[in-house]
């Protein structure tokens, strides 16, 4: 006989477990006389991926629409009036215009809140936007708007991802927009600091179009502060965006970093970006530990040396002075690259997988070690870093390091990359500077005593690309208040592109009653699902409200990853990354246990032992409005919300 083999798993939650032999009553909390203790409410909560994600998606919402839960609107021929790829697609870019950009690059902190990871393994949100992105460019999806045109001027400093993110969301409603950007593309960070093997640029370049092909203006190669004043902004404007990104870098923390062998990640990022660098140095030394460093050193790799080149030719390439032409009829060699880092490598900021991949590719990950100094040759170059041993911690937002004495050696190397943070350049616009070397703004986003003005991405605080992409929808939320004459509104809680059931009732052509006595509840009404609240502006779903005995061990459907060795990633600059095909991202799509919303499973029907509990008619059934309760014949006995999987039910009315 073959031995069983066992699937590994995590035990789900249980409401009795072993060794439990009292049964637990609730008659003293349910009955009270004639009425029951407490009834089924229908509350809408944010579920904790939503919750996570800088950008506020939907991602439950388009999960659910992938999965097959949630149908496209029909249209007067009682056909579909889009495919579901394409409705899901609509639903996740009204919070992100670029999930094809992010589903790649994203470290995804919405997969680490998401509740799954209680029963096996989180939802590969990731993958399923990565498909969804490829689909739209595939089948040539554009953003439309009905908006009427205000007549209103916004004039948005930067073209990256918060810039981008806040025109399109205010073309959306109708204002006239104008991008100023230095440089000669469009992208910021998304361009200029992410390597092509990362973000395809035809991917980039397609999601960008869609959004300035809804009428935004650009002014390429032109700087506000020096090429034009704000004084001339303000005057052509009626509202500003600072978006322009924090894309100066900071040099090593050390008295004696400057040499010309000693560079900041954003200028090594941005001379191989622009296509000046096109070899490195033998020894390559990344000084950093976040994602931006990862970059630095896998490019690094990928570059290579050349045995005979010029020394100065690297950093001169980087400084804009001259492209590496020898590189195309060298043959390369492969670099050295170490990476160090303050953390231990196990506490390091960069996304996890790209650490593996990193080490995988023989970069040399070295944790906690801190820079205290370079060492120079009789030229002046730099030829090692001098690095001590350390013990790093976060108390707060400060970093604590406490140095081990005599533990200090050289790293070799012919070029030095810090990458240890960013910089915003103030030239010309000091008055928005708060001494911090950054701008102070509200939870609007509104500039601290600048009317009109707002802000939003790296320039507040860097931080990930999806976080700019939701600073620029906040603020131009704040913009069309200011524009419109209305006060700024406080902003909610939870910040997040919420499911609307009144939209969903008015797709299917459900007449929305008014509720006249909302004191004794909807249940009659017509106007909602009875006896229904949404807190998702201020609620969070946690995975103990939720009934996670319902779920079984599903393996997640993983993207491919085409992982390289050192000698295979020597002058491969493909995509490593393979998106999940139609089957994969349904799969994936059913993993989602749609927390805070009803899934449609029935568990409340079946188990309702007063039948209390009932379908809503097909005819005037929506996502989020599938069953109904005839309080006529509710007991309150807790069971539709003990078996109900995602927490939709919840026992309220009574108290």
């Amino acid at each position: 006989m073959s031995a069983i083999t066992e699937v590994p798993q995590k035990l789900t939650f249980r409401r009795y477990k072993d060794g439990d032999h009292k049964v637990r009553r609730w008659n003293q909390q349910i009955f009270q006389s004639s009425y029951s203790y407490k009834c089924p409410t229908y509350i809408q909560s944010t579920p904790p991926c939503q919750g996570s994600c800088p950008a506020g998606e939907d991602i439950r919402g388009y999960l659910g629409i992938v999965r097959g839960t949630e149908k496209p609107p029909m249209g007067a021929d009682g056909k579909p009036t889009m495919s579901w790829q394409e409705y899901a697609w609509r639903r996740l870019t009204e919070a992100n215009p670029f999930p094809s950009v992010m589903g790649r690059v994203c470290p995804a902190p919405c997969e680490s809140g998401c509740n799954r990871n209680e029963v096996e393994d989180h939802v590969g949100i990731n993958s399923v936007e990565h498909f969804l992105g490829e689909y739209a460019i595939a089948n040539n999806l554009a953003f439309s708007s009905n908006a009427a045109p205000t007549g209103k001027k916004v004039a948005i400093l930067g073209g990256g991802p918060a810039g981008l993110s806040c025109a399109y969301q205010l073309t959306l409603k109708g204002h006239e927009v104008t991008i100023f950007d230095e440089h000669e593309h469009l992208g910021g960070m998304m361009r200029y600091g992410i390597p092509g093997f990362r973000t395809p640029r035809d991917v980039l370049d397609a999601e960008i179009a869609r959004i300035i092909n809804l009428g935004v203006k650009t002014r390429m190669n032109c700087r506000v502060g020096t090429e034009v004043s704000m004084e001339q902004i303000r005057k052509e404007f009626d509202a500003v965006f600072l978006g322009m990104g924090a894309q100066a870098g900071r040099a090593l923390p050390t008295a004696d970093s400057e040499a010309a062998n000693v560079v900041t990640a954003t200028a090594f990022l941005k001379a191989f970006n622009d296509g000046r660098l096109q070899h490195v140095g033998k020894r390559v030394v990344v000084v950093g530990g976040g994602d931006t460093s990862i970059d630095v050193a896998t490019v690094a790799r990928r570059l290579g040396h050349i045995e005979h080149a010029k020394p100065t030719d690297a950093e001169l390439a980087i400084a804009g002075r001259m492209a590496h032409d020898v590189a195309d009829i060298s043959a390369k060699q492969g670099a050295d690259v170490t990476l160090t880092s303050v953390f231990n490598i196990d506490k390091m900021q960069a996304n996890k997988h790209e650490i593996e991949q990193a080490q995988a590719e023989g970069i040399d990950i070295r944790g906690s070690l801190v820079p205290i100094g370079i060492v120079r040759g009789a030229d002046g170059r730099a030829t090692a870093l001098r690095v001590m041993r350390c013990e790093a911690k976060l108390v707060g937002q400060r970093l604590e390091i406490k140095n081990v004495e005599g533990s200090e050696e050289d790293i070799e190397a012919d070029l030095i990359v810090s990458a240890i943070g960013q910089a915003v350049d103030f030239t010309g616009l000091e008055e928005f500077n708060n001494g911090k070397g950054m701008v102070s703004t509200d939870k609007n986003y509104l500039v601290a005593g600048q009317p009109g003005v707002f802000a939003g991405g790296d320039i507040i605080k860097p931080h990930l690309l999806t976080t700019a992409i939701g600073h620029g929808s906040i603020a131009a939320d704040g913009i069309d208040c200011f524009l419109n004459g209305r006060d700024l509104e406080k902003r909610p809680k939870i910040d997040a592109h919420q499911f609307d059931l009144m939209r969903k009732m008015a797709e299917k052509g459900i007449e929305i009653k008014q509720v006249n006595d909302p004191i004794r509840g909807t249940d009659k009404s017509g106007g909602a699902v009875h006896n229904f609240d949404n807190r998702s502006e201020r609620y969070v779903i946690p995975h103990d409200k939720l009934f996670l005995g319902h779920f079984s061990y599903v393996p997640r459907n993983q993207r491919d990853v085409i992982t390289l060795d050192k000698e295979s990633a020597l002058g491969n600059f493909d995509e490593r990354l393979v998106a999940l095909v139609q089957a994969q991202a349904v799969a994936e799509a059913k993993r989602c246990m749609s927390c805070g919303m009803c899934f449609e499973c029935d568990n409340c029907v079946m188990y309702c032992p007063q039948t209390a509990v009932s379908r809503v008619k097909k005819s005037e059934s929506t996502t989020g409005r599938y069953v109904t309760t005839d309080y006529d014949k509710c007991i309150g006995c807790h069971i539709c919300a003990d078996v109900c999987p995602t927490g939709y039910i919840q026992m309220g009315l009574g108290e």
